[in-house]
Parts: structure tokens; sequence; C-alpha cells
């Protein structure tokens, strides 16, 4: 039985709601301080809030002005000591009670995990609405939707982790992890797999048992990051003898994806589904929290949720480059600007910046972003200031010209030595190898330069840097990578730039 009919209206008034809050600038300001308000009151009473007096605010004082002379802006390892004690069961230290949820996440940030706290405030005023929003725009996309005739397949990491002696009753793992074990259990009749296969930690035994649990159900649309997904479709279709992925699932129509970009996957995607009966709907979805969702059909730029239980502020990220941390509301940011993304939310993080950097893609009909990349992931060794998406939408747009495709990528800067010049080395794993690598590389160099001009001033007749070069990967690399430095599964990525130059050297060598 198609409920799809049935449950669009609701879905439909939850994505319209979503929508007035970016009315206007105005109605954006009252939304945001609507929820700083709320954060003020709850983190008065932690060891946090106490510290730096969020209690004290008179009536006739800014609250806005108030929150940012009293709070600093912080990155995790200002607050790791706070947040391990909150492992340890500690309570009210960062948000109200015990927190017994935590992501564990590294990204791009050092050896050590993250653990980011997950509280039941964060999980229904944002994980969950995010994900109740981002199906609402869909249905209110696509009035033919059949979505709920079937079951979704929702691709989740684990529980596994590093962490000794855990408090009985608290959990650390992947985010997905998470919020798989805390859903509401009537969303279970809708998706598959089961959930004690949907945590299951070895992927050795947890990818057949993944293929057994999905290859016979009726899968109407699938979620996930692109690069764990392409694997496991792979082998839903080599289990059963498709040649492409409607003859498995002839309903499968939308792919919600998010964690890392999905251009450079587009053709691999392309390949295996007939791209005339598939959409896809971009979220970003951090462990820190649920902050947008594609709104439009077209792909670009994804609508902010300011409604759920996160306080934004922008640094930009010229003045974030020079050193400063002053920051501006969401109702006084400015199209076309790139900013670091510092939040404020109900998990208890205050004045924190998850590491990502934002375009400011357009302020009406609603504040709309892109993900720009990362503050330690970008490579500016020679004044090029190459940014994630810079390389993201060069390599697509390579493999496109060239028919190759990419399975994993990084890249950083090689430095002069006497009389050679700088340039970067880029380490790519293939999934389909160009005709010439040497041509790829040509071509990718050609589209770096279109997509940033500083690079192309950097590379203009060769003066100051010498054109890219590639190293092959061999089949494996980057995940033999990641699970060496326990970064394998879940929210763990690569780095797809760093300026530091023995990265590429130090994944080879394993």
């Amino acid at each position: 039985m198609n409920f799809t009919p049935i449950v669009r209206p609701f879905f439909v008034r939850r994505a319209d709601a979503s929508l007035k809050c970016h009315a206007s600038r105005g109605e954006m300001e009252r939304c945001q301080r609507k929820i700083l308000a709320y954060l003020l009151r709850q983190g008065a009473a932690c060891e946090y809030g106490k510290k730096y007096g969020l209690g004290e605010i008179t009536p006739s004082e800014d609250i806005y002005s108030f929150f940012t002379s009293r709070i600093p802006v912080v990155e995790y390892e200002d607050i790791r000591d706070l947040t391990e004690r909150m492992v340890r069961g500690e309570k009210n230290i960062l948000w109200p009670g015990v927190t017994r949820r935590f992501a564990q996440s590294s990204g791009t940030s050092g050896g050590k995990s993250k653990y980011i706290p997950v509280t039941e405030d964060s999980l229904r005023f944002n994980h969950y609405r995010g994900g109740l929003y981002t199906v609402a725009h869909y249905l209110r996309l696509y009035p033919d939707s059949r979505i709920f005739a079937g079951k979704g397949f929702i691709l989740g990491g684990s529980f596994a982790n590093e962490v000794k002696d855990l408090p009985a009753g608290v959990k650390v793992g992947d985010l997905s992890a998470n919020l798989i074990e805390g859903i509401n259990p009537l969303a279970n009749l809708v998706r598959v797999p089961a959930r004690n296969i949907a945590l299951m930690a070895d992927w050795q035994e947890k990818l057949p048992a993944l293929v057994k649990a999905s290859m016979g159900e009726n899968v109407t649309n699938i979620s996930g990051v692109p690069s764990w997904f392409m694997t496991v479709i792979k082998e839903v279709m080599r289990a059963k003898g498709a040649e492409e992925l409607h003859q498995v699932w002839p309903d499968l129509e939308v792919f919600f994806h998010g964690g890392i970009s999905f251009e450079p996957y587009r053709m691999q995607y392309d390949s295996l589904i007939d791209s005339t009966r598939m959409r896809y709907m971009e979220t970003y979805n951090a462990s820190e929290g649920f902050f947008a969702m594609q709104c439009e059909r077209e792909p670009g730029r994804m609508m902010l949720m300011i409604d759920g239980g996160i306080f934004y502020e922008f640094i930009p990220l010229e003045d974030y480059e020079r050193g400063s941390l002053e920051t501006v509301p969401v109702w006084k940011v400015e199209q076309g600007r790139t900013y670091v993304l510092v939040i404020s939310s109900c998990n208890g993080l205050w004045r924190y910046m998850p590491g990502d950097t934002v375009k400011i893609e357009c302020t009406e009909p609603y504040l709309g972003i892109s993900i720009a990349g990362r503050t330690k992931c970008f490579i500016n060794a020679f004044g090029e200031e190459l940014m994630v998406h810079n390389a993201e939408a060069a390599i697509a747009e390579t493999c496109r010209r060239t028919g190759a495709a990419v399975e994993n990528f990084t890249a950083g800067p090689v430095f002069a030595a006497g009389a050679n010049k700088g340039y970067h080395r880029w380490l790519i794993e293939w999934s389909v190898r160009p005709e010439s690598v040497e041509k790829f590389a040509d071509i990718l160099d050609e589209e770096l330069q279109k997509q940033n001009s500083d690079y192309q001033a950097k590379r203009s007749h060769g003066i100051f840097l010498s054109r890219l070069e590639i190293t092959e990967a061999p089949a494996g690399l980057f995940e033999r990578w990641l699970a060496a430095t326990g970064k394998l599964g879940g929210q763990r990525k690569v780095p797809r730039l760093s300026n530091d130059p023995g990265l590429i050297d130090r994944i080879i060598n394993i």
C-alpha cells in the first residue's frame, strides 16, 4: 500500500513552516533570538554557564550583545576536558542533566577522537527535525512521489569506540548509530535493515548482512554517505546479478546524501542507476548538528535550518585567516561571502567552531548555503587558497571529460626545492582509471584554474607554481589508512586537502 498521499499533506505543512522562518531578515532574527533566549535559560544552571554568567542578563540588555561579550569562541580542544567529564557521567557540565549519548568523530582535526554530546534535546529539536524537514521538502517538490510505498535503506555506523570503562547507560559511537538507536520505533516499520544489523561494528560481517537484509525489500529511498553507499550498492547488484540498480529496487526514487560532496561520485551513480528515475537531495548533518538541507530541485545550495535548536554565527573567512574571531549573526550575513561557521546548540556546544566554512549562496527567498570546505582542510601553501569545493568541482568535471571515476582522493603541497617550483600532489584511487593519467592531470589542472582565480594566478605561465602531479593509489589504500588511524566508518572521512606536505607519504606508507 502506498501511504504517501495520506501523509504528504502533513509533511508539506512542515516544509512550508520551515520556509516561513526565512520570510525576511527580520523573521530570521526573531527566530534566532528566540532560540538564543532558550539556550541561555538552559545554560545558566550548568557549570559552563555559571562560569561565564549566562544567568546575569538584565531586561534592558540586548541578548545577542550580552551573549557575545560573555562567551568565547572555541574549538574542540578548548572543551575536550569538559566533554570527557560528561562521557564519564558527570552532570550539568555543558547542558542540564546527564548526557548519555556521544557522537565520536575525528573529522580532519588530528588523531584523537572528538566526543560530541548528543542530548535528548538535540535529538528532538535538531537531528530528527532535520530529517523530517528533509523528507518534507522532498515531498513538497515532488507531488508524484511514492516514497512511502516501500522502505528507506538507511546506512549507519556503530557504537565501536576506544573509550574504556564507560558508565552504565552511556554510549559512544557514530552519530548515525545514535540516531538509529534512538529513533521512534514506528520508523522501523518503514526502514531497513533491522537495528541489530544497522549497528554492527565489523564491516566484513556487516556488508553481507546489509546486502541480505535489503536485496529482497521494496526500497524506495536510500540515505547515507555517497562513498560508503556505493560499496553497498555494488555488492547488492552483484548478489542479484543486476546490471542496473532499478533491476533490484524498481521503485527506488531518491538518495538523501551527506557527509561528503556528491559531485565526485555522481558519474559512478549515474553509471549504475537510471538517472531519469532517480533524484538526489543533499543534507548537511554533522556530528555537531543538523545544519541544512536541500529544498530546491536543483542542487548547489541548502536551506539553513534556523529553527532547529541552534544559534548561528559567522566569521568572515578573510578575517579568520588574519586571526580575528569577530562574528556576525544570521541576519547580517552577506550573499556571496564565505564564512567560518560558529554554533551554539542544545547539545551544549557554546560558540563552537565545527571547522567548516560555508558560502552564503542566497539570502532570498531563504538563507541558502553551500559547504565551502574546512578551516583546516585547504591548501594555501603558495597563496592559492584552494578550497575543498574548488577541488571537488574540478575533479568532477575532469572525470566527466575523461570518462574516469575517482573512488577517493587527497591533495597537498610539494614545496619548491632548488630550481624546481612548488606544485600540488594528488593521491587518487580510481574506480575507473582514465586512459591517460597525464592527460587527466592536464585537464584537472585546467579545471582548477577555472574554479579558483588565485590558483589560476599562481599557475600563470608556470612562474610561481608548476602543474599538479598525480600519484596513483592502490585499491583500498584510503580505507586501510583510515582503519590504521582509528577513523574508519561513520562520520570519519579522508581530508580532501591539506597544507601538510607529509600527509600523502604517511598514507602511502600504510
